[in-house]
């Protein structure tokens, strides 16, 4: 049986005083655990059950030095008396990031691989394949899409939009295929120029809806990327509703939604279901001070 998590502390917080005619919630993922931070284990859970099944010893999966997909990855093999070997992008640099020193703690093994490698997605020798189990990055794949759309039995069902950040594009996948076809999910591209992105999410996508849209207007120069406006309008949210956010998907979230709201995107009673997917964790890696929370 797969050890997971308690999810007693998942709520939604309404924020529509903000946007007048429009009602606002946010599905608080973020409150789920403070190392398996929001959606993540929704997209990771099916594949380790798949492992436990096919009886493998471990997880190889691939990130970068900040990827709260290798710290959740690791946490949950642990709990679970699975090895996990996370494919680290780059160079080992002299001092680990909070997040690698979190997995390490979580007993994974850490391999550095150059970048080229990395976007080729080419192992170390050393790993046997034949003993683990391959997760893509960020928990792209079918069954990661399949836990993700599980997220949706924390949301309000009266919502007419579902708002996400998207990175690998699993999660709004997942979206897609639960939705009705009176709901339309919005996607905001986290990544600069990734052209490809809205292919990987309709091949995820089943059931080949056309009730979503991709917003690539907020991505802030690219992947964790970011900007003082950025960074100030993350701290004034948090100080009219008190939900942080990071500045690599939920900032990005939150921002673009409440653009699109004041240039009129969403028609007038819409009511939205922000996905809070957690990754606070990233937020150490600014300098001391740019956050208030």
């Amino acid at each position: 049986m797969l050890q997971g998590l308690a999810f007693d502390e998942i709520t939604v917080d309404d924020i529509s005083f903000l946007y007048q005619s429009i009602e606002v919630s946010v599905v608080r993922l973020d409150k789920i655990s403070p190392v398996i931070s929001g959606n993540k284990w929704f997209k990771l859970r099916f594949y380790l059950e798949e492992a436990i099944r096919l009886n493998k010893k471990g997880i190889v999966t691939f990130g970068g030095a900040w990827s709260n997909h290798i710290v959740a990855t690791a946490a949950i093999c642990n709990s679970n008396g699975l090895k996990s070997l996370g494919i680290i992008r780059g160079e080992e640099p002299r001092q680990l990031s909070s997040s690698l020193q979190q997995a390490k703690q979580e007993k994974m093994q850490l391999a550095f691989i150059s970048r080229s490698d990395y976007q080729n997605k080419k192992l170390p020798e050393m790993i046997s394949m034949g003993d683990y189990y391959l997760i893509n990055e960020g928990g792209y794949g079918e069954l990661g899409a399949e836990g993700a759309s599980s997220i949706l039995d924390y949301c309000r069902n009266d919502f007419t939009h579902c708002c996400c950040a998207v990175g690998t594009g699993t999660m709004i996948a997942g979206m897609i295929n639960r939705i009705s076809r009176d709901q339309r999910a919005i996607g905001v591209n986290v990544l600069k120029n990734n052209t490809a992105i809205a292919e990987k999410v309709q091949s995820l996508a089943h059931k080949k809806k056309n009730n979503w849209q991709l917003i690539n207007d907020y991505s802030f120069g690219g992947y964790a990327k970011h900007n003082p406006e950025l960074l100030r309008f993350m701290n004034e949210f948090y100080r009219k509703t008190g939900i942080p956010s990071d500045f690599v998907y939920t900032g990005k979230l939150f921002y673009a939604v409440s653009a699109l709201i004041k240039e009129n995107y969403f028609a007038g009673g819409s009511k939205l279901a922000l996905i809070h997917s957690g990754g606070l964790q990233g937020n150490k890696s600014l300098k001391p001070g740019a956050l208030i929370f």
